[in-house]
């Protein structure tokens, strides 16, 4: 499944352009406010319509300016999830998402119950809207969109007008719906946050244009395309391999030969082989150019300098450790006294308790 966006659109005092490519899994269109995210997305729905454009999904052309196509939006089969749930406050939630089915052509797709219990709403079916949390009301808006059988979903800021508590309690639906829909995704934010959990690829936008894009890992790696001063860092793709509930910790393992990358954090409710991408930012890692001794930090991994760039008084040092790049923060001093050059060998040091469970799917284990 690929996405083809080439699009450009001026509106008095602002003008876009924007051009990416995706493939299957959530594609996240991160900026600040302003960038043109929202646009985009009304652009790909059809809920708007560029002076120039050419937008395919999935080898169906949408939209191609230039030879007079123009799919109108009841026929794109495109799901939309907005900022607000936008439910029929007089249907019961079942009734909200039957009215999903009108909306798709022809039989198949999943099923009511399927959608329920892919989203955690099959003990909600005969309430009302009223009756709801906002994390609620917009996994029945998210089950909506997929009842009408799309080919695509966008979601435009879906977590936005919600609280902490109630962002936690849907990031792991839209982690199940990411991974078992078998749907690509769309998803504005300007969350680096919600962008490391759940992203496979990033398109950064800055005032109309694409300032960057790719994999979420070499994004979220380049502090310059990071807006609004929210710290570079690392993403991780790693796997739960086990829990010891004694110590309080999760021991998380990543890619790599042998034993790969290991990773002590604190303890987390996921069962063992489940995966998560972890967000680890420069500022939590440490350098040593030799193993330490006597250290509390109970993750120490050698590994070697693969880059170095200087940004003001600090130094971003890009260390690779077997298959994983972690990013670090220091001062410029601190680079010159260790002696770091591309190739040479460190140890990256990171606390255990610097791990951020809240960036993971579940909540931690109370102990």
């Amino acid at each position: 499944m690929t996405i083809e966006v080439d699009v450009a659109l001026r509106r008095e005092t602002f003008s876009l352009e924007v051009a990416f490519t995706a493939d299957a899994g959530l594609t996240a269109l991160f900026g600040r406010s302003g960038s043109g995210k929202t646009t985009v997305i009304d652009l790909i729905a059809g809920l708007a319509q560029p002076q120039r454009g050419r937008i395919v999904v999935d080898g169906t052309v949408l939209l191609d300016t230039e030879k007079g196509v123009r799919v109108p939006v009841h026929r794109r089969r495109i799901g939309c999830v907005f900022q607000e749930a936008r439910l029929l406050p007089h249907l019961s939630v079942r009734q909200n998402l039957r009215f999903g089915r009108l909306f798709s052509r022809g039989a198949g797709g999943p099923s009511l119950d399927a959608v329920a219990d892919l989203l955690g709403i099959a003990a909600l079916l005969e309430r009302r809207p009223a009756g709801l949390s906002g994390g609620e009301r917009q996994r029945v808006a998210i089950g909506r969109a997929l009842l009408a059988r799309p080919r695509l979903l966008l979601m435009d800021e879906p977590l936005s007008a919600l609280d902490e508590a109630r962002k936690r309690e849907i990031l792991p639906y839209i982690e199940r719906l990411r991974d078992e829909a078998g749907l690509p995704i769309v998803y504005v934010s300007h969350s680096v946050a919600e962008v490391a959990r759940l992203a496979s690829t990033v398109v950064v936008l800055d005032a109309g244009r694409v300032a960057g894009q790719g994999p979420v890992d070499a994004v979220l790696r380049r502090a310059d395309l990071i807006p609004d001063g929210a710290e570079a860092g690392s993403v991780l793709a790693m796997t739960v391999e086990g829990h010891d509930a004694a110590s309080g910790l999760t021991r998380l393992t990543g890619p790599g030969e042998g034993r790969g990358l290991r990773l002590d954090v604190p303890l987390l409710a996921l069962p063992p082989g489940r995966r998560l991408n972890l967000r680890l930012p420069a500022r939590d890692v440490l350098l040593a150019t030799e193993a330490p001794r006597g250290l509390s930090a109970r993750n120490v991994l050698p590994g070697r300098v693969a880059s170095l760039r200087e940004e003001g008084a600090a130094c971003l040092v890009e260390v690779a450790c077997g298959e994983a790049i972690l990013l670090a923060r220091l001062t410029r001093a601190s680079a010159l006294d260790l002696g770091l050059a591309e190739g040479a060998p460190v140890h990256a040091i990171v606390k255990s308790v610097a791990l951020d469970a809240g960036l993971t799917p579940g909540a931690r284990i109370e102990i």
